[in-house]
């Protein structure tokens, strides 16, 4: 198994599916941004080729060469993105979703009908530069997961009830049923109406305000890729501490003034210290003392019905390998089982009749080991899937094989009453 996001570059082209014409280029090298851009040839013959399989009814959706994967997809029939990465191990399904989370992008801070009825390309380009900075979070080493798994990133409060009782109050109080309460791009806790926001604008929304630089309080005019695309909402950001953000969906009221500093102290202050509990759960996920076992390096969980997540590589931070690499091994194992192993996930397009035959025979664990099998050597990845709930570990060097699936199973079922 390859691991994504080593030293590589990305490049990301938007073009006008009917002329052609280049509407940006961002470009990433080992998870920062890059300023290097393609030659305008290269632009067009990738383009070129792309346009000319359509004229033949044939769909080009990938290509690799010896150093190089490029994914090819249109939207609308009006803006073609195409993806070309250069980093190990890259995976297609990875490519495929970074390009859907990229478009809905666009759609959130530009609006669908400005990218189906393009009228003006110059006006266009000036509008899109305001969906870089998220987009250029996509292709950097995030510490989110959403992107690749289209699930909402979440952490576990250590007081939920008290913070989402407080939630749905203020929600009362504001006028809006659409509120969520997000550290550093993960939701903490969120009223009923907020979780049913459709994908990708459940993933977006989140990462959105956790892509942008602090400020106070935001009045922030979105459009919602789902569930309304066309016709603009507004997300108001409103800083209770440092990187914990309340975030109200709504349309022209209330106004941000009504949202005053006295409204805020009846609701929250009580709460300070709750609230302070929650800011080290932006990278940790879990609450303090949670326990897990002493070989956990690292974990993803998924709920796959409910379309959350929780990530963290924070467990045994003392040993080796490090949060960045952590991070790739669980992303490129994720696209590993989720390409291969396991079963379409709800939502994803409907499987093909000879797949279907052979759904009783789809695996339910799986594991895999970097290095040799020998004791003391090489990490270990384990992925399980229970129901509505698939769990992948890292496990340091010293987790025997033929304990993996007892020690997933084990720890599926400690962590399934937190989602």
């Amino acid at each position: 198994m390859g691991e994504e996001g080593t030293e590589g570059t990305i490049h990301l082209l938007c073009l006008a599916a009917s002329s052609g014409v280049p509407l940006f280029c961002r470009s990433s090298r080992g998870g920062a941004p890059a300023r290097q851009q393609l030659p305008f040839s290269v632009i067009g013959s990738l383009n070129g080729v792309h346009m000319f399989g359509q004229n033949l009814e044939v769909q080009l959706s990938s290509s690799r060469t010896e150093d190089t994967t490029v994914v090819w997809k249109s939207f609308h029939d009006s803006i073609t993105l195409i993806v070309l990465s250069s980093e190990e191990g890259t995976s297609e399904l990875r490519l495929e979703r970074l390009l859907q989370m990229v478009f809905g992008a666009m759609v959130l801070l530009v609006g669908l009908e400005e990218l189906t009825n393009i009228r003006n390309v110059e006006r266009l380009k000036k509008e899109l530069r305001a969906s870089y900075r998220l987009i250029d979070s996509f292709l950097g080493d995030s510490e989110l997961i959403g992107d690749l798994t289209q699930c909402v990133d979440c952490v576990v409060p250590p007081e939920g009830s008290l913070l989402q009782e407080a939630l749905s109050g203020f929600a009362e109080a504001a006028g809006t049923a659409f509120i969520s309460l997000v550290v550093s791009g993960r939701v903490v806790a969120a009223t009923e109406s907020w979780w049913r926001l459709g994908m990708p604008e459940a993933v977006l929304l989140p990462w959105l305000v956790g892509s942008l630089p602090p400020q106070a309080a935001r009045d922030y005019p979105v459009y919602l890729p789902h569930g309304s695309p066309t016709v603009p909402h507004r997300l108001l950001t409103l800083t209770l501490l440092p990187d914990l953000e309340l975030c109200l969906l709504c349309g022209p009221q209330p106004p941000l003034s009504q949202l005053d500093a006295q409204l805020l102290e009846r609701w929250w202050q009580p709460l300070l210290e709750p609230l302070r509990g929650c800011l080290p759960l932006g990278t940790r996920a879990l609450p303090a003392g949670f326990p897990l076992h002493t070989d956990i390096l690292g974990l993803l969980l998924l709920h796959l019905e409910l379309k959350r997540c929780l990530f963290t590589v924070e467990p045994s931070r003392d040993k080796e390998p490090s949060p960045e690499h952590r991070r790739r091994l669980l992303r490129s194992f994720y696209t590993l089982v989720t390409a291969t192993h396991f079963p379409p996930e709800p939502g994803q397009p409907e499987e093909k009749a000879e797949e279907a035959i052979h759904r009783a025979q789809v695996a339910r664990a799986c594991y895999l080991v970097l290095g040799t099998e020998e004791p003391g050597t090489g990490w270990r990845l384990v992925a399980l899937q229970l129901g509505p709930r698939r769990l992948l570990l890292l496990l340091s060097a010293q987790s025997p094989t033929y304990g993996l699936r007892g020690l997933a199973t084990h720890t599926l079922h400690a962590l399934t009453p937190l989602l």
